[in-house]
């Protein structure tokens, strides 16, 4: 009997197109052309304005000499000109990088060279930074590139034009593309991002076509977002590509509402204005709306989806924001998969529990994302896998689309990540019953204190049990006798003095003695643009204590 595959079937443009999320703008600009797009203060676009402004920057790019695998790096805050590129740059096969607002100039240099950018778009209020940054460029790198100001009329602060065209000139230069569709090969790069920096080893991260579509999809199926949701921009968009939500919305026919900068205030007044039904923010941000005033608080009145990420959120967020009435996932991963590429799946029982627990239950990193062929609890060395005794430490690995193509010029990093057919976190953690994972800790976080093992995470969720403490980060303090002790830098609340007293007394009613901080040291914990806390400096400064 002949095989199915003798015969003549073959891909064809009837049957087979490659993945890209840029299809999801052309879709909803094709079906929803008169739906509002993107709300950013007084400009309003609607999706057929959307594909025109992004399908003018796409021409714009490939005038100005932009190929395939070229490099566009944007210094842009949330705003529309940000989403544009998300669109255009990969509707011409080239590469986007995104660049956080809130590096040195020394570090974005490096990180434009080593991607070897062509052309920056970036908006007036880095004008400051960027000018010193082209100035490295060009000096130290013997690189120039073309500069394109974009000159938001939502911005009023300080700042000037540096570049060699203006953003709304250079569009209405172009007429739009004719289609906006992405390139022939899915596996083609759609971006390099930048780790941020927590290990102080920035790499370029390498993600594909493929990859963006596909979680994008997920974001939505996770999340389940209906159709024309209402997302807020909280997240910045330089982080993770804004976990491919630029993407989500476009499929979804949603609406973006822009946010420039992160406060309470213009956070709550923005969900209760546009009635934005969705967010996603850092620990640190989720807070800041617990302690907000009342009054702006109750000012959202209507159902609020928020996404959490983080290692362990402090279960006191999470209950903090359950009073406020906002429904919280709790997700997890890291840039090379994507942002997001696990999920605590909350199940119909959960709401049985009381708030506490529930509290303890979403805090877990769970399963994998419904597009993720693999997520596993590995020891890291055997690749065997751990026993589902959420007791049993492993490495969390990944395998599947939603993994990165690998480290931009560094084979040796990629080999290592990718050993034994997993993509390596470095995150350690355990595995229930149920099949949730739950993070422990980092690999490099881990104390080891006369013999015994110390989760860092663990001590700090403690810590953040206290009224006073608005943030805390543990590191191992090296002692002669132990080995290792916990540290605890520890911020606190407006109004709060440091005590270290109570809350050593604090941890030990909730810890075993030998993990209760020996030290606490209160100060500003310095942490990356997205709210992640930057261990690696309280580490070195632990050395010094």
């Amino acid at each position: 009997m002949p095989s199915i595959y003798e015969q003549d079937l073959d891909k064809t443009p009837a049957n087979f197109a490659a993945l890209s999320p840029v299809s999801f703008l052309e879709r909803s600009a094709d079906i929803y052309p008169d739906l509002t797009a993107v709300i950013h203060g007084q400009r309003c676009y609607n999706w057929a304005q959307i594909r025109e402004r992004s399908a003018r920057l796409a021409n714009a790019l490939l005038g100005a000499g932009v190929q395939r695998g070229h490099t566009v790096s944007v210094m842009l805050s949330n705003t529309p000109e940000m989403l544009e590129a998300h669109y255009a740059v990969p509707a011409v096969n080239a590469v986007l990088h995104a660049l956080n607002t809130r590096l040195d100039a020394a570090l974005i240099a490096w990180q434009m060279n080593h991607c070897e950018a062509s052309i920056l778009i970036t908006d007036r209020e880095f004008s400051a930074t960027m000018k010193e940054v082209l100035d490295i460029l060009y000096n130290q790198y013997q690189r120039h590139v073309l500069v394109i100001d974009v000159d938001d009329s939502e911005y009023t602060g300080a700042g000037e034009r540096i570049g060699d065209k203006e953003y709304e000139a250079w569009l209405k230069q172009h007429p739009p593309l004719a289609e906006l569709r992405g390139p022939h090969d899915e596996w083609d790069a759609i971006a390099v991002s930048y780790t941020s920096g927590t290990t102080g080893d920035p790499k370029g991260v390498v993600t594909h076509h493929r990859g963006a579509y596909l979680n994008a999809v997920s974001n939505a199926v996770t999340w389940h977002m209906p159709n024309f949701a209402r997302y807020l921009w909280t997240l910045p968009m330089f982080h993770c590509n804004g976990w491919c939500f630029p993407w989500t919305v476009a499929m979804l026919g949603g609406v973006h509402v822009c946010l420039r900068k992160i406060d309470a205030t213009l956070i709550l007044q923005a969900m209760a204005d546009h009635r934005v039904d969705h967010y996603c923010a850092a620990p640190v941000v989720h807070n800041l709306l617990i302690q907000a005033p009342a009054d702006l608080q109750a000012a959202v009145s209507h159902h609020v989806k928020g996404m959490v990420a983080g290692a362990s959120p402090p279960a006191s967020m999470l209950e903090g924001m359950a009073k406020l009435g906002f429904d919280i996932t709790h997700v997890y991963g890291l840039t090379e998969v994507y942002g997001p590429a696990s999920v605590c799946v909350k199940r119909n029982d959960w709401s049985e529990q009381s708030l506490d627990e529930q509290a303890l239950l979403n805090g877990r990193q769970g399963v994998r994302y419904p597009l993720q062929e693999g997520m596993a609890l590995k020891d890291s060395q055997s690749l065997v896998d751990t026993p589902a005794d959420g007791q049993t430490m492993g490495e969390i690995m990944f395998r599947g689309n939603i993994v990165m193509k690998g480290y931009l010029k560094n084979p040796r990093a990629t080999a290592q990540a990718f050993e034994g057919g997993w993509f390596h976190s470095g995150d350690l953690g355990v595995i229930d019953a149920h099949g949730y994972m739950k993070i422990k800790d980092r690999n490099k976080d881990i104390i080891i204190s006369g013999g015994e093992n110390i989760s860092s995470i663990e001590v700090e969720d403690a810590l953040y049990r206290h009224p006073a403490v608005l943030a805390c980060a543990v590191v191992a303090k090296p002692d002669d006798k132990w080995g290792e002790t916990p540290l605890a830098f520890v911020e606190l609340h407006a109004g709060h003095v440091g005590d270290a007293e109570s809350l050593k007394a604090h941890c030990k009613s909730l810890l075993a003695a030998y993990k209760v901080p020996r030290t606490f040291v209160f100060e500003a914990i310095p942490k990356t643009s997205t709210g992640k806390i930057q261990k690696f400096q309280l580490r070195e400064k632990a050395k010094a204590l």
